[in-house]
């Protein structure tokens, strides 16, 4: 068949990058026959000694036109629209393409074209539909989305091109599975020709087309790694790469940085795009097989390559260390790859390499650093290698297990970033798990015990001359290790309690109670996660050592408080942990065996619930009416329990019971009686046993007759006085003889007239009787009399002939007599009191007065003390009643005695929590005011309770209050609105110079804790209702306004007050891990956006706001010539630093003012100037100075302004620029907080 040589030249003329279509009267039938026939009758030539070129020179086919029209077909195929047979075409062609080049005489015939050459290997690109790899790659951006992280905003141009796309998708031609068969038949077909290529045709000359050869290779292998019948295809695209890393196709290590750079990327799941940017993949099946298939070729590469090999394997372990997105799996996954390569170097590169990552583990990148933490982690989990007789003996220690734990991972414990702390103390955790004996060998060295030590004294003398001792003693590594569970971050205490716990569970560590208390205390972090992680680890510790009372105990102070967390998710998690190990646990006494470790755990802790843990019985309550609300509490269940109540474990099933007997209606009466009587005729009955017993009888008591009743208090041993006592005081019947007992010796005490003598030698009886009489009163309130009241007041005044009736309730009770009683005795007297007011309201309202004088006027510590207690536990029972009194209460938050400030401090809290105490009055400004206590424990206790309780209760209580904090520490109150208390407020005041700074001090602690919006409103409130009132008149411009004035200035100049956004302070969170480049950028971006915005509605509001009221008072201010000037020129000197080339245009309506604070800024300006050139001076010159020159100072002399210092010139205007203004400068560079003179 002949062809047009015009058409045929032209091709070759365009070197096949186009072509025009061939004459329509020639019409290739069956094309993808006809080419299945070529194919196999040249394939044949490939081998055979005759030459096919003399067969088409005898037959009168050109060369020239064969090779133009196969280019037709192949560039066919190019087009995203094109017909299913265009593609196959395209493929076929291609690969007839290759197989002529392979065929021996092709370069003499100059078949060999290099655009077509690349043109035919990215047929397989071309003609697999695109629509299938866009799809993984949508999926590849939700999946990095769905990691945490902002995405970098998308352009409009990204947009629209991402529209054309999606039309363009819409456009591609549909392909059904038959015709994806055919396509992958013809790309089989393809990639079969270019390895027999690559086995005849060398590349040497050709490196582009090598490198086109590489990622064609590769592409292969991931489009079909997914499709089960095309297994084959990764072993081919692999076999074709190891063909071009033969010397046939240029330099050995040309080649394989070659192939070893494309590689590269399919290890780090990623995949470049058209752009040549790599884009991660999401981690699917396919990807992760097709990663496994590169590290397999990798080291196949190696075994069979050895030295030539190595260099650049380590330049590839290298760049995955560097090229590794900060994203756990991939680091997991990346972290196992180079840890499998590593495996197939010898020691003396692989100590190099450990050498080398031990430095990337000190690069100032995080995910350097992370990285290199995982790497550790997947070197401890292959065996240990041993040093051969070559190697370098400075690489011999980088060898070991031991290295990599001490150096590598511990080594990290300190680092300065919160997430690779966190991540280093987790890896420590996990090396406990590892196989290898010498990792776990390795941690023990680090936390030696005393039972550990003598096991590794031998190994530490065999390593001591190979290897660096600790840098910390085993002391500073607990002391350290404690630390990090009290870490300001949240992620790092979650990773130190996994630590811990993994320690002691693999007894690494003791099991003191010490330890133990570390991890039960963190139940109690303020942080949800760090809870529910501490109440896992002591799950986890439990479930490893079952049999430890320590342990329990530790479980135990840990979970069962946890039920009444202020956290739901806590008090869920906690429940479930009762659940799992008591409540379901508890099987009939018949089933019961000592060999299940389960059972025998539930009623170990049941025992020390009743024995060492008896104050977490109101925690352990609490689980119990959860549970009953859920119907927890089946009839089995119930037989269950009272089948142990004959049993060793009577003392936990009579706790039990005693908890369910108050919700279970359907108790069986008989068998608990008869359980009851049994135990009466036992004589080993304890207190603690006898309390439950009881319990459970005063819970079924009103379902029994009187019979039944009488007989069961006949039946208690008389000789078990303690079983009495309890008893009765349950049963409510004798709780009177012991009201009538206690009054009796009281008042054949306090009536004898050797009173004195009798009190000193029965100090201790009259304790006893005092606390029994309050606690016998609770019980029976009916029996107390008022002869009762009168004898405990007399305890309190020791004044007898003055008790009666008609007391003036509201006089001091101690001033009616000076007091003979020890003051120990009359504060008991004060809780007897109390309890007694506790039951009767009218003794309340009558001993109310009494109590708040006696915190004003007593000077014993005891006695106020108790009377906080009193009157705030009065505050619970009758809220209205003694609400009038919490000023009384909040005064001893200035109490001279710290115990009293700091007691007052906690109750006052729980109040206010509790919301039986609201911020009324002055109780919110004596509350602030602890913040500058002189006790620094108290302070600091008022700082947590404030941040962590109360404001997270109600958020905005801190700008509610700020204004009025501003009048109330000034003593400031002729404002109409604020500060118009009827209370006392001198004790609580902070007026004068000299409580400056601990104003300021609260002031600042209140704008910390501001949000953005309560800073921005916080600003126009004090405009409009401090500095608007002063221009309008309605404050006077006195002595006491202008200190107000001025200490509003020097608020409005703190940097707490500028809002986050602005000055760079928000989103700065430690505990997130560092971004890479990319998402940093993003993250910038919208960050300038955000303060962009910010800046300008600030801006609209300064202008509208705070600058015509800045305009008037400075005018006010001139006129009475008032100090106060120059707070404020210092003010909006510092306010229009952010303003710089805007002051014109800010003060138009006052030209002199903005001249004024251009000249002012230019001057702030050349002061910094000459103050940093001064100090680089003094650095430069210091050694002058040390060896006898006159050293060179920065500060001005002059009592704080600069000498030096130029005038400015002096304007028309006398009020321009004055003196003042320029002294002003000097000194608002060395005050705190407000610029003055």
């Amino acid at each position: 068949m002949f062809f047009c040589a015009g058409w045929v030249d032209a091709v070759w003329d365009f070197e096949f990058t186009e072509t025009e279509p061939l004459d329509a009267a020639i019409v290739i039938k069956n094309g993808s026959k006809e080419f299945k026939t070529l194919y196999s009758l040249l394939l044949p030539y490939m081998t055979d000694t005759e030459s096919v070129w003399t067969v088409f020179g005898d037959n009168g086919v050109s060369v020239k036109s064969l090779v133009a029209v196969l280019s037709y077909f192949i560039l066919g195929g190019k087009s995203k629209t094109a017909s299913v047979q265009q593609r196959i075409s395209a493929l076929q062609a291609s690969s007839l393409y290759l197989l002529l080049l392979g065929i021996p005489g092709s370069v003499v015939n100059k078949m060999f074209h290099q655009i077509l050459f690349d043109t035919c290997l990215n047929t397989v690109s071309n003609c697999w539909p695109q629509s299938l790899v866009k799809k993984r790659k949508k999926d590849t951006l939700k999946s990095s989305q769905a990691d945490g992280k902002r995405s970098k905003p998308h352009r409009k141009d990204n947009d629209e091109m991402e529209v054309d796309e999606d039309e363009e998708q819409e456009e591609e031609v549909h392909l059904s599975p038959q015709d994806l068969l055919k396509i992958r038949e013809g790309v089989v077909l393809l990639v079969k020709s270019l390895l027999r290529l690559l086995l005849k045709f060398p590349l040497k000359d050709e490196p582009q087309s090598a490198d086109n050869c590489v990622q064609v290779l590769l592409d292969s292998a991931s489009i079909y790694r997914d499709i089960d019948d095309m297994r084959t295809m990764p072993e081919l695209a692999y076999y074709g790469l190891w063909l071009l890393c033969s010397s046939n196709h240029g330099d050995e290590k040309v080649s394989l940085r070659r192939v070893f750079h494309r590689v590269l990327y399919v290890i780090l799941m990623m995949s470049k795009g058209e752009s040549g940017k790599p884009s991660l993949m999401m981690a699917t099946q396919a990807v992760l097989a097709a990663r496994d298939q590169a590290i397999g070729f990798v080291s196949h590469v190696v075994d069979e390559l050895k030295e030539p090999a190595l260099p650049f394997l380590r330049i590839l372990l290298q760049h995955i260390s560097f090229r590794m997105v900060d994203k756990t799996d991939y680091r997991t996954h990346g972290a196992q790859a180079v840890a499998k390569l590593l495996a197939k170097m010898p020691c003396g590169d692989y100590a190099s390499f450990i050498k080398w990552l031990f430095d990337y583990s000190r690069q100032a990148k995080v995910a350097y650093r992370m990285f290199a933490l995982d790497v550790s982690m997947a070197l401890l989990e292959q065996p240990e290698r041993e040093a051969n007789e070559n190697l370098d003996a400075e690489l011999v220690s980088f060898l070991s297990h031991r290295f990599l734990v001490h150096n590598m991972v511990f080594g990290r414990r300190s680092d300065a970033s919160p997430t690779v702390r966190g991540h280093a103390l987790t890896c420590l955790a996990q090396c406990l798990d590892l196989p290898s004996m010498n990792a776990t060998r390795s941690i023990k060295e680090l936390f030696p015990t005393s039972e550990s030590l003598s096991h590794t004294y031998i190994y530490i003398c065999m390593y001591v001359h190979m290897h660096k001792a600790p840098n910390t003693s085993s002391k500073d590594t607990m002391a350290l290790l404690k630390h990090r569970v009290s870490d300001p971050k949240t992620n790092v205490r979650k990773c130190a309690l996994q630590a811990m716990m993994g320690l002691l569970k693999h007894n690494v560590i003791m099991l003191s109670e010490e330890n133990l208390a570390v991890l039960s205390e963190r139940t109690r972090d303020p942080a949800l996660s760090v809870k529910k992680k501490a109440l896992q680890c002591l799950m986890d510790l439990l479930a490893a050592h079952p049999e430890n009372s320590l342990v329990q105990k530790a479980w135990l102070r840990g979970v069962v408080p946890a039920v009444v967390d202020a956290e739901s998710s806590v008090q869920e998690k906690a429940l479930e942990c009762l659940e799992q190990t008591i409540l379901s646990q508890v099987k009939s006494h018949g089933s019961y065996s000592y060999r299940d470790a389960q059972q025998t755990l539930t009623w170990d802790l049941l025992g020390l619930l009743c024995d060492n843990c008896q104050d977490l019985g109101r925690y352990f309550s609490r689980a119990f009416t959860v549970w009953s609300k859920q119907n927890k509490f089946t009839a089995a269940f119930i037989n269950n329990l009272i089948s142990h109540t004959e049993a060793e474990h009577a003392t936990g099933a009579w706790l039990l019971l005693s908890k369910v007997a108050s919700s279970c209606p359907r108790l069986d009466y008989g068998k608990i009686l008869d359980a009851w009587d049994d135990l009466v005729r036992s004589k080993n009955v304890t207190v603690t046993t006898s309390c439950h017993i009881l319990c459970v009888i005063g819970d079924i008591g009103e379902h029994l007759n009187e019979d039944t009743k009488s007989r069961i208090v006949g039946e208690c041993p008389s000789s078990n006085q303690k079983l009495n006592y309890a008893l009765q005081t349950f049963l409510n019947q004798h709780c009177g003889e012991l009201v009538s007992l206690c009054e009796a010796y009281l008042s054949k005490s306090l009536i004898d007239r050797s009173f004195e003598y009798y009190c000193k030698a029965s100090i201790n009886w009259i304790f006893c009787h005092l606390y029994t009489l309050g606690v016998a009163s609770l019980h029976c309130p009916s029996k107390v009399g008022k002869r009762i009241v009168l004898l405990v007041q007399s305890v309190l005044t020791s004044s007898v002939e003055q008790q009666s009736e008609e007391l003036a309730g509201s006089q001091p009770l101690s001033q009616f007599k000076a007091s003979s009683m020890p003051s120990s005795v009359r504060a008991h007297a004060v809780i007897t009191l109390g309890k007694l007011c506790l039951q009767h309201e009218e003794l309340t309202r009558k001993y109310l007065p009494a109590f708040a004088r006696e915190l004003e006027l007593c000077s014993e510590l005891a006695v106020r003390s108790n009377v906080v207690v009193v009157m705030c536990d009065l505050c619970v029972r009758y809220t209205n009643m003694v609400d009038r009194y919490v000023p009384n209460v909040s005064a001893c938050l200035r109490d001279k005695e710290p115990l009293i400030r700091k007691q007052t401090l906690t109750m006052l809290t729980n109040l206010l929590q509790e919301e039986y105490v609201k911020w009324k009055g002055s109780l919110f400004f004596r509350f602030i005011a602890v913040l500058v206590d002189s006790d620094p424990t108290i302070a600091s206790l008022c700082e947590y309770c404030l941040v962590h309780l109360l404001l997270k209760k109600n958020p905005v209580m801190f700008s509610q209050h700020f204004i009025e904090c501003i009048f109330h520490f000034n003593s400031y109150e002729k404002h109409k609105t604020y500060n118009n208390f009827p209370q006392t407020k001198a004790k609580f005041s902070l007026k004068g110079a000299q409580n400056k700074e601990r104003r300021f001090t609260i002031y600042r602690f209140l704008l910390v804790h501001f949000t953005d919006a309560q800073r921005f409103n916080i600003t126009i409130k004090i405009s409009q209702n401090i500095l608007a009132c002063f221009v309008d008149g309605e404050l006077p411009l006195d002595g006491d306004g202008a200190a107000v004035l001025a200490e509003t200035f020097g608020i409005l100049s703190l940097k707490e007050i500028k809002l986050s956004a602005l000055s760079g302070a928000a989103g700065a969170g430690g505990d997130e891990p560092q971004e890479d480049e990319q998402m940093a950028m993003a993250k910038a971006v919208m960050q300038v956006a955000q303060k962009k915005v910010v800046s300008q509605v600030q801006k609209k509001v300064f202008i509208e706001s705070m600058i015509p009221i800045i305009i008037n008072l400075k005018s006010m201010l001139e006129q009475k010539r008032s100090p106060v000037l120059k707070d404020l020129m210092g003010y909006l000197q510092l306010t229009m630093q952010d303003y710089r080339s805007e002051v014109k245009e800010f003060f138009a309506a006052d030209e002199q003012l903005a001249v004024e604070l251009e000249y002012n800024l230019k001057m702030y300006e050349k002061e910094k100037e000459q103050e940093m050139e001064a100090q680089m001076a003094h650095c430069s010159l210091g050694g002058d100075a040390a060896s006898g020159g006159t050293p060179v100072s920065t500060r001005p002399s002059n009592g704080g302004r600069s000498s030096r210092r130029p005038q400015p010139p002096r304007p028309a205007h006398p009020k321009t620029c004055p003196v003042r203004q320029v002294q002003l400068l000097a000194a608002y560079k060395h005050n705190a907080f407000v610029p003055t003179y």
